[in-house]
Parts: C-alpha cells; sequence; structure tokens
C-alpha cells in the first residue's frame, strides 16, 4: 500500500542519510586522532572536495539508473543526495574560508577574483546554495514547475564548474590523472542526457 510504502522511504531515507555522513564522521575522527597527515588542512580541504564531486557524480546518476534499471523509486532519494552534496560543498568552502584565509572576508573575496580555480568553484558553490534553498516543495509551488525544473538544471553547470574547479588546481602540479576520472564520469552522464533528448522524437508539425 502507499502508506507502507512511504515508511519504507523514510527509512531509506534516514539509511541514505546516516552513508552519506559516514565520510564526515571518518574525517572527525581522523582530525581527532590527529591523522591527517603533515598539512591537515589542505587534507580537509581536498577531502571534502573530492567527496562533494563524488556526490555529484551520485546524484547525476540517479536518472540513468531509474530509467535503465527501472527503479522509479530512485527519484525519491534525489533530493536527500542533493542536500549531501551542498553539505560538503559548504564544508569545503567552510575548510578555504577557515584554514587557507582565517575567515578574513576581505582577503577571501580578493583571492576569490585573484585565483580563476577559486572563483569557478565559489560560482558553483552559489548555484548549490540557490538549488538547495528551493529544494523544497513550497519553493516548488512558489515557482511553479516549469521554472523549479529549469533552475535546478542548473546542477549541470555545477558539474562542469565542479570539473574545472579541479583541473585548474591541479594545472600547477600537471597531475590531471584524477581529474580526468571525475571528468569522464560526469560527461558519460551528462552525455547520457543529451542522447535522451536528441533521440527524443519531435511533435509533427501542424499544417495551417
Amino acid at each position: 500500500t502507499q502508506s507502507r510504502s512511504s515508511a519504507a522511504s523514510d527509512v531509506y531515507k534516514r539509511q541514505l542519510l546516516l552513508v552519506g555522513l559516514l565520510p564526515l564522521a571518518w574525517l572527525v575522527l581522523q582530525t581527532v586522532q590527529d591523522q591527517l597527515g603533515a598539512n591537515p588542512a589542505e587534507a580537509l580541504i581536498r577531502a571534502t572536495g573530492d567527496w562533494t564531486l563524488r556526490g555529484l557524480c551520485v546524484v547525476l546518476a540517479v536518472t540513468p539508473l531509474r530509467n535503465l534499471l527501472g527503479w522509479p523509486e530512485l527519484a525519491r532519494f534525489r533530493r536527500m543526495l542533493g542536500l549531501l552534496v551542498f553539505a560538503y560543498a559548504s564544508l569545503h568552502l567552510l575548510s578555504y574560508a577557515w584554514f587557507d584565509m582565517g575567515f578574513d572576508m576581505v582577503d577571501t573575496l580578493q583571492d576569490i577574483v585573484k585565483r580563476p580555480f577559486i572563483w569557478l568553484g565559489f560560482s558553483g558553490f552559489v548555484i548549490l546554495l540557490a538549488l538547495a534553498a528551493t529544494s523544497f516543495n513550497r519553493a516548488m509551488r512558489w515557482l511553479g514547475g516549469k521554472r523549479w525544473q529549469m533552475l535546478h538544471r542548473g546542477v549541470y553547470l555545477v558539474a562542469v564548474l565542479a570539473v574545472l574547479h579541479f583541473w585548474w588546481m591541479r594545472a600547477g602540479k600537471q597531475d590531471f590523472d584524477e581529474v580526468l576520472v571525475y571528468a569522464a564520469i560526469l560527461a558519460g552522464l551528462l552525455g547520457w542526457r543529451l542522447s535522451r533528448v536528441l533521440m527524443k522524437p519531435r511533435p509533427p508539425a501542424r499544417v495551417s
């Protein structure tokens, strides 16, 4: 029945939340036990950024998996996954503002403007903030279905900005192996969506 399905969905969402918070719990444990290496600040910034990218891959994989596996129930977990991505992106920005910039707002804003890879990352975060703030049913009703859907397609731009942010950050060391893995995954997920749009049959033209 519908009530049982809703109850089961709530249980799965709580389990998903716990799984999604495991990386954060592991980072906290490593911090407490002083196991983050010689540069703990850089380790925290990198780790929260990595989990943001991984989360984006998972979010963008929901629709392809739902269609390919025939599991429409997966759509129920997309909001939770998106909010987890926003949480890790917020921690990534907080770690940068705290450990790199010492919470100096003037220096932080100047650094964002001065360094393109940080500007790209910050732009992606601003879009994620808008998506998180409008991820609830009340915002959907207020915006209207079409406008809400158009706004939330901004996650595709976030994915592109995140990869560019990572690529530019690694450009100084010429170390692109990990960047290429994320780029390939996200390109495949976005390419699947593009192929669906291109193969969608067009309505017949009206004869006047």
